[in-house]
């Protein structure tokens, strides 16, 4: 009987330890994740950004360019 509670209560302990395993696993993943998509969303705009200046900056040239007959 005693032999039986010593196991109950290792198992307990065991899956104590693996529940609390998991919620850091869990946390760094979410860590990681977000880094990753805040990252992703900084490149992103910055393409964006400089696609807008460079397509303004044709825009004028073409504008201030004589019109040739």
């Amino acid at each position: 009987m005693l032999d039986l509670v010593y196991k109950i209560a290792f198992l307990l302990v065991l899956s104590g330890c693996f529940l609390s395993g998991c919620a850091q696993v869990k946390e760094t993943g979410r860590i990681v994740g977000h880094t990753t998509r805040d990252a992703a969303t900084a490149i992103g705009h910055g393409t964006r950004d400089a696609a807008k200046a460079v397509g303004d900056g044709v825009k004028k040239v073409f504008k201030s360019a004589p019109e040739d007959e």
